[in-house]
């Protein structure tokens, strides 16, 4: 697959294809993805790679290695292949939670991870993971990493799950956090998606039905789910804080979260509405 694809249908759907083609992403604006290892070597992988613990995968084949090159994918591939690649001069700094052994992720793990991604100089995080249940055991870690991200100015966009359940979690309901569901390239929401009151209130929605990305293996794969509409609003971040990198993070966030969701959807991401809402900050 090949060709330039700023006109798939979840970047027109967003306004993506239109911030895409003003900016590649500002090396300043350096974005924490916390996920599987990824193929650092990938030949359609172009954004600098920082790996604030070793990100390389050992097993390709893993389900761990092949999520986080997809979410990698997303954000950091070249422009004009089968994968979006939307901020591929913005440094992405990796550092794995998952294991490619298949071992359950601790919110400790995701707190550690936090903590790091924000001394490495990350300006926003992506986490295209979830927990669910209202108090998985260490969440009071996570709690404190995000308070952390929140004094230090990062912003935290994290996917919600894919249970088909209402609620959030410690991750999904602080108050810095910005959760991510999946509709698709309609708008319409996934059934899979989990729902919320606080998650409409606070959240955004993003495709998530068949996005395309790297493989592990070396080519383009697709992956959905909010695993993949998470990353897409890291980017649109990335891409309007890169042409506004003096704006804070507060101000950003307060662009994200423009408009609250009715009931238990949370609106549309409008990618463009964000880029003007921080240019007129």
């Amino acid at each position: 697959m090949s060709g330039v694809h700023t006109g798939t249908p979840a970047l027109v759907l967003t306004g993506l294809d239109r911030l895409m083609a003003w900016s590649v992403g500002d090396p300043a604006i350096r974005v924490g993805v916390l996920d599987g290892p990824a193929v650092l070597d990938h030949p359609e992988l172009a954004a600098p790679i920082t790996e604030v613990r070793p990100g390389a995968c050992a097993v390709t084949s893993s389900a761990a290695c092949g999520h986080g090159t997809l979410v990698a994918g997303v954000l950091g591939a070249r422009r004009g292949t089968a994968a979006p690649g939307l901020v591929p001069r913005c440094p992405l700094l990796l550092r794995p939670i998952f294991t490619e052994d298949g071992a359950p992720t601790a919110p400790a793990v995701l707190a550690d991870g936090i903590v790091e991604c924000v001394a490495a100089g990350a300006r926003i995080i992506n986490v295209s993971a979830a927990f669910t249940g209202a108090a998985p055991s260490g969440a009071h870690f996570l709690t404190e990493a995000l308070d952390h991200a929140a004094r230090s100015g990062v912003l935290v966009v994290a996917a919600t799950g894919n249970e088909s359940r209402l609620g959030g979690s410690p991750l999904t309901t602080h108050p810095w956090v910005i959760p991510v569901t999946a509709c698709d390239d309609t708008g319409a929401p996934l059934a899979a998606s989990n729902l919320g009151g606080s998650i409409a209130r606070t959240g955004v929605r993003a495709p998530g039905a068949r996005l395309v990305s790297l493989s592990a293996s070396g080519g383009f794969a697709a992956f959905g789910g909010t695993s993949a509409a998470a990353p897409l609003v890291t980017g649109a971040i990335a891409l309007a804080w890169s042409l506004a990198p003096h704006v804070d993070a507060a101000t950003v966030r307060a662009a994200v979260r423009g408009r609250s969701g009715r009931g238990l959807v949370p609106p549309l991401l409008d990618a463009v509405a964000i880029h003007d809402a921080v240019r007129r900050s």
